[in-house]
Parts: structure tokens; C-alpha cells; sequence
């Protein structure tokens, strides 16, 4: 099982990133897909989570509303719409997976990426 993050970067306040979540190795249909964050100081934090199981799609609240998941089945990949960035959503972005539903929990996803940094700043 591989998950590989991509398209962080650096970028200004009020702009937008696109991250991308590439995965293998399993059956993609059957797993849900979270982003979680962990900012530099900070205990990583869910951010998103997708799930075909479920048919939902899940954002924390500090997200909600600037933030977009989504899943592409044909090609085995996940994405991050962030729009609106804020200097707070500086941090490393993970995906991760889990079978069956989106959780809370961190402890309870069994694959992760890598990481892919975004920087906010002017």
C-alpha cells in the first residue's frame, strides 16, 4: 500500500492549492481517504475525509467552506481543494487511509503519506 502527497508549496493569504493524494496497492473503492495537518508546534489535526462506503465527505470546522475533497476512482487519487488560505493553515499536509468509514481518529487510519508541506505568507 503507497499513498504519496503532493502540491504544497508556498502561498499567499487568500490564495489556493490544489494537494493531491496518489494511491496503490489496495482497493480503492473500499477505503476512505483523510487528510490531517500537523502544524509546527501543533498535534496533527484531521482535515477532510472522503468515503465511498458512506457516500460523505467530512471537514473540520476550521476548514469548512474553503476547503474541497475529492476522489478520483479512475485514477486512484484523492484531492485537497484549498481555497481562501489562511497564514493558520500553515503546516505539513498528510493523506491516510482507513477501510470502510471516515474516523476522527488518527490512531485508527493504518496507511499514511508522506507529507507535503504549504506555507501561507505574504
Amino acid at each position: 500500500v503507497q499513498l504519496q502527497a503532493s502540491g504544497g508549496g508556498l502561498v499567499q493569504p487568500g490564495g489556493s492549492l490544489r494537494l493531491s493524494c496518489a494511491t496503490s496497492g489496495f482497493t480503492f473503492d473500499y477505503y476512505a481517504i483523510a487528510w490531517f495537518r500537523q502544524a509546527p508546534g501543533k498535534e496533527r489535526e484531521g482535515v477532510s475525509c472522503i468515503s465511498i462506503i458512506e457516500g460523505a465527505t467530512y471537514y473540520a470546522d476550521s476548514v469548512k467552506g474553503r476547503f474541497t475533497t475529492s476522489r478520483d476512482n479512475a485514477k486512484n487519487t484523492v484531492y485537497l481543494q484549498m481555497n481562501s488560505l489562511k497564514p493558520e493553515d500553515t503546516a505539513v499536509y498528510y493523506c491516510a487511509t482507513t477501510q470502510g468509514r471516515c474516523t476522527r481518529y488518527s490512531d485508527e487510519y493504518d496507511y499514511w503519506g508522506q507529507g507535503t508541506l504549504v506555507t501561507v505568507s505574504s
